[in-house]
């Protein structure tokens, strides 16, 4: 019953489009803004579409396939001739998936997911990751040291956000389910771990963006400006990644959920008490279980994960170094001749640094560590060793199928001209002090609707600096606008069903990913709300972040005391441990 009324409704959306399409798509250089400018509201078509069917259908899969659809369909409609509109528009989705699988920098990412995958397994295979589970477990017996671990891994890989996704979720996973701690909690500790650490990070592969378009949007109206500068006086003002991480300290210490996290959060303690795994805590562990007979042992995960850390560390630099000494910036070229392990050096290397290519290489050379790491100590021979890299890569096709659709989406939005829509629509005469909660606001639609936040930075920034510094020049409110720029993209990579971070987090975490969405998104939204009204908004007015800042974090902590409930009943007369 429940298909039937899935198929009515892809059915009547795809009857809809046809009947509402007396359009003629817009050519030319610039054919996005002009196609913002014609189209106007029907720009949105594709990604809500894609949304709306993810939460209705539960299937990523068919959603994005019907937004691309959708989007592709309209710029077909320059003809008029439905048909020949409907036809054009399978042949586009094909032609996107291409090209997006063809895009160096996406086939980076695919690669760097299937090799990690094969490392993932590999570890699992070599009882490094039970091993790892065991000694967790032993140092937290209750649910809430298990969130605080997963917490502090997440910190620890702040290089990357991609790599945090996957790298924390397998290693926390086994842990997570013995301690009676959903998946869908665990995903959003990762995702909230990723995005939001990366985007703080003085060293990580989004400061290059973020620095870059501060500096370019600077050079815009003439002024001159440390653009690093501006970004470090930014992070006091990043209240969304700030309140986000410290949402996961508040929640697990006071053990208390709200809303659908706490049904999934109850779901799992009942159905690992009943020891019947069929429901929301799937026993998918078997992937993860090692070879019988072996001896458990946590370097069998320490090495080869932590070579993947390090080979990432160390491609960054060489990436960035190679690249900066191949350009004509004679000042880079300087500077890493000269001092080419300071600080500036390094951080300079990090934000040209190409992050697809470092990741794919590391994890590439730590699945060979991991090979010859268990063929050296007899645990697998090398065809185990490959059989078990080949499975782990198996399991992350559906991955890679989701990605890919994202990014097709992607391109139909940024062609259609959605977000310049949405900024155009959105923007307009304010109150002074409420232009950067209007920036954050404009930046998470604009990033949940596309689900990437360096396209957001990318489009927001030229137009924040420049709106700020003619409202007032005063330095520390433009630092405040470009936070809000920074923050509210983050909002959107961090809880979009089609971002590719929160795809990921969802695979790391082994959770479906729209439960992962459905779950996340209370909290998202409390911390957004409480960004605005606790944080944009004082801050607009002049009021010093270090008062804005801890009331801020006040506010978090007593929303989450009324609103949460604790999560499991006192039956064992015990809250958050093992039974």
């Amino acid at each position: 019953m429940r298909s039937k009324r899935n198929f009515r409704v892809l059915l009547m959306t795809i009857i809809i489009f046809m009947m509402s399409m007396p359009l003629v798509f817009a050519g030319g250089d610039d054919i996005s803004t002009i196609n913002s400018e014609r189209l106007k509201m029907i720009t949105l078509i594709p990604p809500l579409v894609a949304i709306v069917l993810a939460f209705i259908t539960k299937n990523v899969v068919i959603s994005l396939f019907v937004g691309i659809f959708s989007g592709s369909f309209i710029i077909n409609m320059s003809s008029g001739n439905v048909i020949v509109a409907f036809v054009n528009a399978f042949l586009d989705i094909v032609n996107r998936a291409l090209n997006s699988l063809a895009d160096p920098w996406n086939a980076g990412i695919i690669l760097q997911v299937l090799a990690i995958g094969g490392v993932i397994s590999l570890v699992a295979r070599m009882g490094g990751a039970k091993a790892i589970a065991e000694s967790l477990a032993k140092r937290s017996k209750t649910a809430r040291g298990t969130q605080l671990i997963a917490w502090f891994l997440g910190l620890l890989v702040f290089f990357d956000d991609y790599a945090n996704s996957l790298i924390v979720g397998p290693i926390v996973r086994p842990v997570a389910d013995k301690m009676k701690l959903s998946r869908e909690k665990l995903a959003f500790i990762i995702d909230a771990t990723a995005a939001p650490i990366a985007g703080l990070a003085i060293i990580s592969t989004w400061i290059g963006l973020e620095v870059g378009l501060i500096n370019d949007a600077f050079n815009g109206i003439g002024v001159e400006a440390d653009a690093f500068g501006v970004f470090l006086n930014t992070i006091p003002y990043r209240f969304y990644n700030i309140l986000i991480l410290a949402f996961i300290v508040i929640s697990a210490v006071l053990a208390k959920d709200f809303g659908p996290m706490r049904e999934a959060q109850i779901k799992a303690r009942s159905v690992n008490k009943n020891n019947n795994n069929s429901n929301n805590v799937s026993n998918d562990n078997s992937d993860l279980e090692p070879k019988e007979g072996i001896k458990l042992s946590s370097w069998n995960a320490i090495i080869p994960i932590g070579t993947l850390i390090i080979a990432a560390l160390i491609s960054f630099y060489y990436s960035g170094y190679t690249a900066a000494m191949n350009s004509d910036n004679q000042n880079l070229i300087q500077l890493f001749t000269n001092s080419p392990y300071s600080f500036d050096a390094i951080r300079e290397a990090f934000s040209g640094a190409d992050a697809s290519v470092a990741l794919f290489q590391s994890a590439l050379f730590a699945s060979i560590v991991g090979i010859v790491l268990g063929v050296s100590k007899n645990i697998l021979t090398i065809s185990e060793a490959i059989d078990a890299w080949i499975d782990g890569m198996k399991g992350l096709i559906m991955t890679g199928v989701i990605l890919i659709l994202a990014w097709s989406l992607s391109s139909v939005i940024k062609e259609l001209g959605t977000a310049k829509y949405l900024v155009t629509l959105l923007s307009g005469t304010l109150p002074n002090f409420l232009l950067p909660s209007v920036v954050f606001i404009l930046g998470a639609i604009i990033s949940f609707a596309t689900g990437t936040a360096y396209g957001t930075m990318g489009i927001l920034m030229p137009l924040a600096i420049p709106l700020a510094y003619s409202i007032n020049p005063e330095m520390s409110f433009i630092v405040v606008s470009t936070s809000a720029v920074l923050t509210g993209a983050i909002f959107g990579d961090h809880c979009s069903p089609i971002s590719d971070t929160t795809i990921m987090s969802s695979m790391g975490a082994g959770c479906n990913h729209i439960d992962h969405v459905n779950t996340q998104m209370p909290y998202a939204l409390f911390t957004a709300v409480i960004t605005v009204l606790f944080g944009y908004i004082p801050a607009g007015l002049g009021i010093p972040v270090y008062i804005v800042l801890p009331i801020a974090l006040l506010a978090t902590f007593i929303g989450i005391h009324v609103l949460g409930k604790k999560t499991y009943e006192e039956v064992d007369n015990i809250i958050y441990t093992m039974d």
